[in-house]
This record gives C-alpha cells, sequence and structure tokens, in this order.
C-alpha cells in the first residue's frame, strides 16, 4: 500500500500541470457547493425571520371563541409542554378610531404584558423614540400615525372605541416594524389599558408564543404538544399552518440547491474519471514495467484510487478557501447602500462546508475506481506488444 501511495504521488508530480487543473476543476465545484449553500441557507434564514421571527408563531384561543380569564395559569402550562417554546404572553386587542385634530383614522390596540411581549416582537429594538409603556393609558404608535398627525413624545390622543366611548392616552414613544400595513395600523399598549378600553375583566383574547428559532420548522409538532398540555377547550394554530405558501417557497429553494450540487458533484466525478483514464493510457508502459517487476493487479488499482483520493483532499481544501473567500467577498461588496448591511445575509455553516469537503474527497475516490479498474486489466503482454 505504501509502494502504490509513493508511485501515485509520483504520477501527479510528473504531471504537475495537469494536477493542478485537476485540483482547481474540484476546488471550484466544492467552492460553488459551500457558495450556493450559504446563500440559499441565508436567503431562507432571512425570509423566515422576517416573515415570523418578529411574530407569534404559535396562538391559542378558546375554542369557543371567548376570553381566556385563567390566563398566567394557561401561559405557564404552555410553556411546560414543550422546551422548544421559549416564550408566551397573552394579549387583548382593541380596534377603534384614533382621533386627533378633528381627523380620524383606524387603529388596533394591543395590549399585553410588554415583557413577555418583548421576547416575540422585540418592541425595544423596533423604538425610534420614546420608551415602552409600564403604566394604564400609555401608549406607542407607528411611524405613519407620528408623520400623519404631527405627534411628539408626551402628546395625548383619543382612541375612539364603538359602543364603549372615548379614553385619552398619552403617546410615550414611535415604533418602526419596516411593515406598513403595522405602522399604519397598530398601536401598542399594557394589558390594562386594552382591557379598560373593552370595559373588561382582567382577560386576554388569546396567547401568543415563539419557538426557539433551532426549532422554527417544529411548528406543526409543538403545537399538537401543546393542544394535548391544554386540553380541547383550546384551539392552536402555528405558522406552517398558516403560511403554506411560503413554506413551499422555502421547499423549492432547498430542492434547487440540492439540484444544483448534485450536478456539480456529477461534473467533478465525470471529469476525475476522464482525466484518470487518460492517465491510465498514459501510465500504461510503467505500469506494464511494474507488473513485469512484480506489483499485483490490487497495487496497480490502488496507484489510482489513492490519486483520487489525493486530488479530492487537496481539492477539497482548495474548494473551501476559495468558497470562504467568495462568501467573505460578497459580505464585504454586496451591500445595501443605505444601510451598509449586506444584500442578502449569508448563513455560514461550517458544518455544512466540512461536509461538502468530505464528499468531495469521497467522490474523487470514487471517481477512480474505473481507471482503477481499468488499471489492473492491464496486460503486460499488451503493453510490451504496443509500446
Amino acid at each position: 500500500m505504501k509502494l502504490a501511495f509513493q508511485i501515485a504521488s509520483r504520477f501527479l508530480k510528473s504531471g504537475k500541470l495537469q494536477t493542478l487543473f485537476i485540483i482547481l476543476g474540484i476546488g471550484v465545484g466544492v467552492s460553488v457547493q459551500v457558495f450556493i449553500g450559504a446563500l440559499i441557507s441565508g436567503l431562507q434564514k432571512s425570509l423566515v425571520d422576517t416573515t415570523i421571527g418578529n411574530s407569534s408563531q404559535i396562538t391559542i384561543t378558546r375554542e369557543d371563541e371567548g376570553y381566556i380569564s385563567d390566563y398566567d395559569a394557561l401561559i405557564e402550562d404552555i410553556l411546560n409542554s414543550d422546551s422548544r417554546i421559549r416564550v408566551a404572553a397573552g394579549n387583548f386587542n382593541v380596534a377603534g378610531s384614533l382621533e386627533q385634530n378633528t381627523e380620524t383614522l383606524p387603529v388596533l390596540v394591543r395590549g399585553f404584558n410588554l415583557e413577555q411581549a418583548d421576547g416575540i416582537y422585540k418592541l425595544s429594538d423596533k423604538l425610534t423614540e420614546g420608551r415602552l409603556p409600564n403604566a394604564t393609558n400609555e401608549v406607542i404608535l407607528g411611524l405613519f400615525f407620528q408623520s400623519e398627525f404631527n405627534l411628539n413624545v408626551g402628546d395625548t390622543i383619543t382612541i375612539q372605541v364603538p359602543l364603549k366611548g372615548n379614553t385619552t392616552l398619552t403617546v410615550v414613544g414611535f415604533f418602526d416594524f419596516e411593515v406598513k400595513s403595522v405602522n399604519e395600523l397598530w398601536a401598542v399598549s399594557t394589558l390594562e389599558t386594552t382591557q379598560s378600553l373593552f370595559q373588561v375583566g382582567d382577560v386576554v383574547s388569546s396567547i401568543e408564543s415563539q419557538v426557539r428559532e433551532s426549532a422554527y420548522f417544529e411548528a406543526d409538532a409543538i403545537s399538537l404538544s401543546v393542544s394535548n398540555q391544554i386540553g380541547s377547550d383550546y384551539v392552536t394554530t402555528n405558522w406552517i399552518e398558516n403560511n403554506a405558501s411560503l413554506l413551499s417557497g422555502l421547499q423549492g429553494q432547498s430542492i434547487s440547491s440540492l439540484m444544483i450540487q448534485v450536478f456539480v458533484l456529477i461534473s467533478v466525478v465525470l471529469g476525475i474519471a476522464s482525466i484518470l483514464a487518460i492517465i491510465v493510457l498514459q501510465k500504461s508502459k510503467q505500469i506494464g514495467i511494474l507488473k513485469a517487476m512484480g506489483i499485483k493487479n490490487s497495487d496497480a488499482s490502488l496507484i489510482f484510487l489513492f490519486q483520487g483520493l489525493i486530488l479530492g483532499i487537496f481539492g477539497a481544501l482548495t474548494g473551501v478557501l476559495l468558497g470562504i473567500g467568495l462568501l467573505v467577498s460578497f459580505q464585504t461588496f454586496a451591500i445595501d447602500a443605505t444601510t451598509g448591511d449586506p444584500v442578502i445575509p449569508l448563513n455560514i455553516e461550517y458544518s455544512f462546508i466540512a461536509l461538502s469537503a468530505l464528499i468531495a474527497v469521497g467522490v474523487s475516490t470514487l471517481a477512480a475506481l474505473v481507471p482503477a479498474r481499468k488499471s489492473s486489466k492491464l496486460s503486460v503482454i499488451e503493453v510490451i506488444r504496443n509500446a
């Protein structure tokens, strides 16, 4: 085996330019895998974060569409039902109108335990001015309301709720969710404020929750665990049920990424197999001499298997370096002119990079099987006759 490895190394060194081109070919294939994998993964992560990262992923309501009174105990049951649920918060929504200077606009006042809700909606990060409400009749509004009514922190507004009356609230801050429909409709306050607006007791209309990032795509299974825990009086819905088209799009991206990588691997296999087959012809005289000197057919095969292995290792290392270079370059130069952030935030998974390198080594070795078999069948007499 040692002799076969030494001969394989010498064969590769004797055609340095040819060897270099093979290594570069494998390297380019691996770098494409690494880059496409990180790009698709980053696109998916960005899309999921944008769509559901700052919203409820599992929502619980009553079966009879009534209010939930024992919501603190229910929240504790939800959190205990599955360790993948990281936060839950009760909320009470009130639809009404915001009145200011004789102008009226529709508004949805969302009441939360803001400490819990901040874990879902990241309200603190969305604030552009002011602070979160910490007392009854305090509210924060979207940027749309600020510009439309020329409001400032400390101003008061009137919320009119049909059949319930008018309530004056103090504006303590403004937020920007970077979603037009949210900025133009939501007002966020405490639970006590919305309960007072609708003149109800200490109840919530629903409980919203989020799962850990690693379990985003397990929300349907987690939702089932929650249902089993809290009983049939409640209905659970999850983001997977409500976003079938998004899930279909993500699956399509994954399949397209996989297809690209498979075809890259096929091209690498064909390239290595064809080049090593040519090398068998080029080195047939040397192989014939080695066989005449007593080298076994199995050792002759090992020569080309070792060549495939060596080319795979160096090609994989080259590909990883090229791939990381592409990723760094993309994140450095492909940036948004307004924010300075990358146009697409790449998701670099080092485990995926290592797997791509290992696959390249394995594929390169397998590609050498055909030329290895061909070399083992090479007859000494035929080599001497055709020399």
